[in-house]
This record gives structure tokens, sequence and C-alpha cells, in this order.
């Protein structure tokens, strides 16, 4: 399927006139789970939009990371996007969750179609709007969840996005990502554990 056949089924609202550029313009990558292709402090100079697979943005501070969002199929990176059009060093990393197929487009472009084109801000924003909403359910979560609440919400969000059940995920890499100690994560997955809500196996977590 060619790039511009691929763009018009996951964005069907670009016009056709924007499909022939970014057809012209972009390039595809493949590229193979835990791959790092954006890190904090680099300044970006092409912006992907995800074909397939996923991408985990987070965020490092002593030594810790901080799950920010996941870019799936048919989105793209906004913390990329505003950093490319400032011309500033990028404060977040991006790294592939499984194998992930991308659209790379070019920063210089995509500022130029800005300017040209009202339905390319229209993807951005739509996914501003994205981010915004679950910046607050994230915040609605640690305010007033629980923590048991908190990580079988985790679970199961991970579950769907990945289609993967079980999970090959390690108590310490959820409690980076949540925000906690692994101790917390451990002595919280008992307790899921006991409710009949998860299943821990050697180095999966399963959820039931």
């Amino acid at each position: 399927m060619d790039k511009k056949l691929q763009l018009s089924k996951m964005l069907p609202h670009l016009s056709n006139e924007l499909l022939h550029e970014i057809e012209l313009a972009s390039s595809i990558k493949s590229l193979p789970a835990n791959t790092e292709i954006l890190r904090e402090g680099q300044y970006v100079k092409v912006i992907p939009i995800v074909i397939s697979g996923l991408i985990k943005i987070f965020t490092r501070y002593d030594d810790k990371e901080l799950l920010l969002y996941y870019i799936k199929p048919g989105e793209s990176c906004i913390m990329s996007f505003s950093a490319g059009l400032k011309d500033e060093p990028s404060k977040v990393v991006a790294v592939t969750e499984e194998d992930t197929t991308i659209i790379i487009l070019p920063i210089d472009k995509v500022i130029k179609w800005t300017k040209q084109f009202t339905d390319f801000n229209t993807l951005f924003f739509q996914q501003y709007n994205l981010r915004y909403s679950e910046l607050l359910d994230t915040i609605q979560h640690v305010l007033f969840d629980k923590m048991d609440v908190r990580l079988y919400n985790f679970i199961k969000e991970r579950v769907e996005l990945t289609n993967k059940n079980p999970l090959q995920i390690s108590h310490r890499q959820i409690a980076n990502e949540i925000g906690t100690a692994r101790e917390v994560i451990s002595r919280t997955i008992k307790k899921l554990e006991a409710e009949g809500k998860v299943k821990q196996h050697s180095n999966s977590i399963e959820l039931l």
C-alpha cells in the first residue's frame, strides 16, 4: 500500500493536495521494539505519524521515567510538533513499545504545511485536545483513585493498547510509568491477584 493511500485511510480529513505533498516529502520507516527515536535535549528535525505499532512518550526526572502518553496508529507526537515549530530541544523521550512503522515528515515541510493547509492544523489541534483530555484523566486518577484502581486501569489499558495478555512488563517499569515505588506496585499486584483480577507469572502479568 502506498503512502498516500495509507494516510488517506488513517486521516480521511486531509485534502488530496496535502496528501500529495506529504507523499512527495515523507518517507516510511520500520523500527524494531525498544528503539529510541527521540531523546531529551535533541532538536526535532522530523515528525512521525504512526502507521502501525506503538510509541511511548515519557520524561525522565531524578533517574526515574514518567509516562506521558502513547502514540497509536493514525496519531503523531504533539510534544515533537511543538518543539519542532519553536526550534527548541525536546523535553521528552520517544521509544517504540513494539515493532512500529511510521511516516516521517520533515519539520521544514511541517512548518510550511501549517501555514498552507488548514486541515493539517486540524490534525494537530486534535492531538492537543486528545493529550489535554488524557492529562485531565491522569490528574483525576492520581488525586482521587486508590493505587489498586490506578494499577488495574493501567494494566487494562496496556492490554487494550498492545492486544497482548499476559503482559511482559516488570514491576519496576510499571512503577516508573505511573510514578510510584516498585515495592508499592508489588504489594498492590498481590492485592489484585487475591481479588481475582490479575494473575502473576514468572515474567508477566495476566488480566483476568
